[in-house]
């Protein structure tokens, strides 16, 4: 008896150990990082955000507009410790186009920034901003710093011929993307900054037109929209809320005369 006694127990710690040890999807895939050694792994992810707006008609000097970004970054970073802000900024005559690279926390921020702008009445530096793409889990950072270029390129040299949206928003993010590749690479071989775009690079730039279209499609979120899909729960009903019988019992339907 005492045998099968020391055989139960044998079984019983065995069984407590394995589970002691069962590890969630989450546990196990940063179990296999560590094991990996892979130290740029373990840091924050990126993420690239890309930004269209208005600049607001009251807006004297667009310079505010910089050294407002630049004051929004510094704080935010002095919050969120880890990964800084990188990106570009293009001030159009009436536009703006804004990349940004951080992690999700610092770009989340900049988005409710956004969405309460609107509020500040005299304050409002960017109007009808919309979320062009938000990826997530870059490899590399196409920016090295944080910069702001002015596009003075006019209209008449790159016409706007429409088309489908989809298409339209899938060609503004491939321009802004090797827009950004073109002054990577330059910025390797330049030996001081630039406050324009490069003439090579001026048929990347995307015209005012397409973002005035851009700024009026649906398929595109305000900040507020996109935040309030992500702080929002979702409503999933689990098998175990679906039960019988009921809690509460249920009482005929009374029938009419």
């Amino acid at each position: 008896m005492s045998r099968f006694n020391s055989i139960g127990e044998e079984s019983n710690k065995e069984s407590g150990s394995s589970a002691k040890v069962r590890r969630t999807l989450f546990q196990h895939i940063m179990h296999k990082r560590m094991t990996l050694n892979t130290k740029d792994d373990m840091k924050s992810l990126l993420h690239r955000l890309i930004l269209l707006a208005k600049i607001s008609p009251e807006l004297a000097d667009k310079r505010d507009l910089t050294e407002y970004w630049e004051q929004l970054f510094i704080s935010l970073q002095r919050y969120y410790q880890g990964e800084g802000v990188t990106g570009l900024l293009l001030l159009y005559p009436s536009y703006a186009i804004h990349i940004l690279e951080s992690s999700s926390d610092v770009l989340y921020s900049i988005l409710r920034d956004l969405k309460e702008m609107k509020y500040q009445g005299d304050r409002v530096m960017v109007m009808e901003p919309r979320i062009l793409v938000l990826s997530h889990n870059i490899p590399n950072r196409l920016f090295q710093e944080w910069r702001c270029n002015l596009v003075d390129a006019p209209d008449k040299k790159t016409p706007f011929h429409g088309g489908p949206t989809e298409c339209i928003i899938n060609e503004c993010i491939t321009k802004i993307l090797k827009l950004g590749m073109h002054m990577h690479m330059q910025a390797k071989t330049a030996t001081g900054t630039s406050d324009s775009i490069p003439e090579k690079a001026l048929e990347l730039l995307i015209p005012q037109a397409a973002i005035c279209y851009l700024l009026e499609c649906d398929e595109l979120l305000t900040p507020e929209l996109f935040l309030q899909a992500y702080d929002c729960p979702l409503n999933i009903i689990m098998d175990s809320d679906l039960v019988w019988p009921p809690p509460v019992p249920i009482k005929p339907v009374e029938m009419r005369p």
